[in-house]
């Protein structure tokens, strides 16, 4: 199974994602994970990345293509991938199609989660983490015990910077312009599933099974 999974800031991709690889043992190829992968182990592709993202610029498509269709060469990706972050635009898109098209193989499915944007702008303004353990919660869907403390480690919960009403507007609009036409572009192929993300999490990952032709257990 090949899956572009895709969908706005505070969609809930992260907590599906986990629900997909686990259910259909497929590796989750998130491109944070692949950037901070490569800065750690100082490869020359992370390195290279390392340059933009400390200097606070967005890494290139052409080393973005390069790491993510890297990460696809590797033994776990032989029969199938969730791809999460990648492609972020048309180009990457593209560049994805054409690498797959290359190996024979093509995608089975781009599923995007939608949620309609004052239900993200709650979500998101609404997450609270714990600086301590790293738990995450939400004052609206998932709050803790007791309000601003940790349900684990009884830590002061905060708002992270970018979970601020600007950032959170700033986000999306980011991704207004440069992913949704991703949306578009998979419709055109035929491939594009559309998801309600505003319903409950076990409802959207049921959702996403009937689609991938897999019950939900």
């Amino acid at each position: 199974m090949r899956i572009v999974l895709l969908g706005p800031p505070g969609a809930g991709k992260g907590t599906q994602a986990k629900k997909i690889v686990s259910a259909f043992s497929i590796p989750h190829i998130s491109t944070g994970d692949i950037f901070r992968k490569n800065i750690a182990e100082k490869t020359e592709l992370g390195l290279k990345a390392k340059q933009y993202l400390d200097s606070g610029q967005l890494v290139p498509d052409s080393l973005t293509i390069e790491i993510c269709l890297k990460r696809l060469e590797q033994e776990d990706c032989a029969n199938g991938f969730l791809l999460d972050g990648f492609p972020r635009n048309v180009a990457q898109a593209e560049a994805l199609d054409e690498y797959l098209k290359s190996k024979d193989l093509k995608l089975d499915a781009a599923i995007n989660i939608d949620v309609p944007e004052d239900l993200l702008i709650k979500r998101l303004t609404g997450r609270r983490v714990c600086p301590n353990c790293g738990a995450s919660f939400n004052v609206e869907t998932t709050p803790p015990k007791v309000e601003g403390i940790c349900d684990f480690c009884s830590s002061q919960l905060v708002q992270r910077a970018d979970d601020t009403i600007e950032t959170v507007n700033q986000r999306l609009k980011v991704y207004k312009e440069q992913t949704q036409p991703i949306i578009e572009y998979y419709a055109k192929k035929g491939l594009l599933k559309n998801v309600d993300g505003s319903q409950d999490i076990e409802k959207v990952f049921e959702d996403i099974c009937v689609i991938l032709g897999r019950e939900s257990k």
